[in-house]
C-alpha cells in the first residue's frame, strides 16, 4: 500500500477499534489521526474520548502515526474541516475514514491505483468507496458521478485546496443558474439550494455538504466503485447524525473489487447513478424529514 490513511475519531472506542484493525491489515505507510474534544453538555465524553485515544496509542501499528487532537469541542462542522486541512499540510493524498466506516480490504488497492492514475487530472476530485445501488451498471470497475460519497473516500491536496467550510461563494452563485446547470434539473437544484442556505445561515452544522459544493464549483467528478467497498456501521443512538437505522444506507454489504481494474473508455458521469442517488437516497425522504422539522442527506 502506498497511500497514507487519515482517521477521524471521537467518543466510540469499540467502533474505532474495528476500523483500526482493518487499517493495520492494509499496512499503510503513514496514519494521521485527528479528533474532537468533549462536549460541555455530555458528561461521559471526556472518558470515552480518553478510551478512544487509547485505542490509537495502544494499537500495534507498523508505520508512523501522527495525531492532532483538539482539547476544545469544535463540532461536526469545524473539526472534520480543520482536521483535513491538517492532513493535507502533511501529505499530498490520503484515504479518509470517519470512525464508523469500515472498508473491504480491496478498497485500499482500489484507491492506491486510482489516486496514481488521476493524480494530475483536475476533473477528478475524489474516489469514493460507496455504491448503494446493489447492482453493476457496466463491466467497468468504477463510474463517474457528480455526487460525493464520503463513507470511506480518498482525495488529493490539489482537490482539497478548493474546499471552503464557510461556502463564501454561495451567496453570489445562488442568484445564478449555477446549480441548475451543474445538476441538470430544477427539482434537484432546489433541494440543494435549501441545504446550502442552511449551511451559510449556520442552521446546519456539518462539513461534507461544503465539500460537495466545492466539487460542483470546480465541475469536478467523483469515482464510484462498481461494487460497494465501504459500509457505515455507526447508525444508532450514539451517532451524532444518523440516530435512526436506515436499511438503504446502514451496514450495506461490502464486496471485493476485482483486479486488474477495468477503466471506463470515456470520462462521462453516470446519469443513471446520479438519478438513483437523488431519487432513492435523497428526495425519497424529503417529505418525512420536513414533517420531522429537519433536513439531512445520505452524506451524513
Amino acid at each position: 500500500m502506498q497511500t497514507p490513511v487519515a482517521l477521524l475519531i471521537f467518543n466510540r472506542p469499540e467502533i474505532t477499534r474495528r476500523l483500526v484493525a482493518e487499517v493495520i491489515k492494509a499496512n499503510p505507510p503513514r496514519v494521521l489521526v485527528f479528533g474532537d474534544g468533549p462536549r460541555a453538555d455530555h458528561p461521559h465524553d471526556a472518558e470515552l474520548i480518553r478510551q478512544t485515544k487509547a485505542v490509537i496509542s495502544e494499537a500495534p501499528w507498523q508505520c508512523e502515526v501522527l495525531t492532532n487532537y483538539s482539547e476544545a469541542n469544535l463540532g461536526t462542522r469545524y473539526r472534520p474541516a480543520t482536521g483535513l486541512d491538517w492532513v493535507f499540510q502533511n501529505v499530498d493524498r490520503a484515504i479518509f475514514f470517519e470512525d464508523d466506516c469500515l472498508p473491504h480490504p480491496s478498497f485500499f488497492r482500489f484507491c492506491d491505483e486510482l489516486l496514481e492514475k488521476y493524480q494530475d487530472d483536475e476533473r477528478v476530485m475524489m474516489i469514493s468507496g460507496n455504491n448503494f445501488m446493489g447492482r453493476r451498471l457496466s463491466p467497468d470497475s468504477y463510474l463517474f458521478s457528480h455526487y460525493a460519497g464520503i463513507w470511506g473516500w480518498a482525495t488529493w491536496r490539489r482537490a482539497w485546496a478548493h474546499y471552503d467550510v464557510e461556502m463564501r461563494q454561495w451567496p453570489a452563485l445562488r442568484e445564478t443558474s449555477f446549480l441548475r446547470d451543474v445538476l441538470g434539473n430544477e427539482q434537484e437544484a432546489e433541494f440543494w439550494r435549501v441545504y446550502f442556505d442552511r449551511i451559510v445561515a449556520g442552521e446546519t452544522q456539518t462539513w461534507d455538504h461544503q465539500w460537495q459544493f466545492a466539487m460542483w464549483v470546480q465541475h469536478g467528478l467523483s469515482l464510484m466503485p462498481a461494487v460497494n467497498l465501504c459500509t457505515n456501521v455507526g447508525f444508532g443512538p450514539e451517532a451524532q447524525h444518523n440516530k435512526e437505522f436506515n436499511p438503504k444506507l446502514a451496514e450495506v454489504a461490502v464486496h471485493e473489487m476485482d483486479f486488474a481494474l477495468r477503466h471506463p473508455a470515456a470520462m462521462v458521469r453516470s446519469r443513471e447513478y446520479d438519478e438513483f442517488v437523488f431519487q432513492e437516497l435523497l428526495s425519497e425522504g424529503v417529505v418525512k424529514k420536513r414533517r420531522a422539522g429537519r433536513l439531512r442527506s445520505f452524506l451524513r
